[in-house]
C-alpha cells in the first residue's frame, strides 16, 4: 500500500525546481543550440555570455565546456550587508525587487543571472548557491568566505522562523515575507507540527467548555426539581 505524500514541497523537489532557474555562463567552446522544453538555447560561443537553465550550465560546467558567474548577491560585500540587515531587524530582509519586464522563464524571475539585483535574497537563495559552491566553487570569488556568511544567514533566519511560531503559540499571526523556498520546506514540518499541537490544543479546551456547560445545567435542572419537591410538600 503506498503512503500518502506529505504536505506541500520537499527539500529535494524545490532543489529540483530551483534547476530551472536562469544563470549567466561564459561558453568555453562552441556549442550548438537546443530546443528544450522550456524553450530553445541559443548557439554558445566563446567569449558571449549566455543565459542558460541552472541544470544545463552545471552539466556543462562538470564537462570543463563553460564557466558560472555568480549572480551579484551571492558574494561577500552583498551578503555582508545582508546578514547585517537581518541581524538588526526582527523581520526578514526585502527580496529583490521584481522586474518591469515580462521573464523569459515563467514562473521565474531572472534573480540569478549576472544581471540580478545584489540588494536582496531571492526566493532560491539557499539551494542555488550551495549548489554554485559545490559544482563550481572556482567560479564564486572568495568562497570560502561566501560559504561561511550563506550559513551564518541560514542560522539567523532560522532563528527568526522559531520566533514567529513563539507569536503562533500565542494565539497572534505570523507574515514570513521574504523566506525562500528551501527554508519554507526544511521549516514546514517544524511549523506543521507547531500548528497541529495548537489545533489539538483547542480542541480539547472547547470539548472541556462543552462538558462543563452540560455539566452546569444538569446541575441547574436538578436543583429545580428539588425545589418543586419542597413546594409540594409544604
Amino acid at each position: 500500500m503506498a503512503m500518502p505524500l506529505p504536505p506541500g514541497l520537499t527539500p529535494p523537489e524545490v532543489a529540483f525546481l530551483c534547476e530551472m532557474e536562469l544563470v549567466t555562463v561564459v561558453p568555453r567552446q562552441r556549442l550548438e543550440g537546443l530546443d528544450l522544453l522550456g524553450g530553445p538555447i541559443p548557439p554558445l560561443q566563446p567569449p558571449y555570455r549566455a543565459p542558460l537553465p541552472l541544470w544545463l550550465a552545471l552539466l556543462l560546467k562538470r564537462q570543463r565546456r563553460a564557466n558560472i558567474l555568480p549572480p551579484p548577491w551571492l558574494c561577500v560585500p552583498s551578503l555582508t550587508q545582508i546578514l547585517a540587515l537581518e541581524q538588526e531587524s526582527p523581520v526578514f530582509a526585502p527580496s529583490p525587487p521584481l522586474p518591469l519586464i515580462n521573464t523569459t522563464s515563467p514562473p521565474f524571475v531572472p534573480t540569478a543571472t549576472a544581471d540580478a539585483s545584489a540588494e536582496g535574497l531571492p526566493y532560491h537563495w539557499l539551494e542555488l548557491g550551495e549548489m554554485l559552491l559545490d559544482a563550481a566553487a572556482d567560479d564564486v570569488p572568495e568562497g570560502d568566505s561566501v560559504r561561511r556568511l550563506m550559513r551564518d544567514l541560514r542560522e539567523v533566519r532560522m532563528a527568526k522562523m522559531r520566533e514567529a511560531v513563539k507569536l503562533l503559540e500565542g494565539g497572534r499571526e505570523v507574515r514570513l515575507v521574504g523566506v525562500g523556498g528551501m527554508e519554507v520546506a526544511e521549516g514546514r514540518a517544524f511549523i506543521g507540527g507547531v500548528v497541529d499541537g495548537l489545533r489539538k490544543i483547542g480542541a480539547s479546551k472547547e470539548l472541556s467548555r462543552k462538558e462543563r456547560e452540560a455539566e452546569e445545567r444538569e446541575s441547574g435542572l436538578g436543583g429545580g426539581d428539588e425545589d418543586e419537591d419542597d413546594d409540594m410538600e409544604l
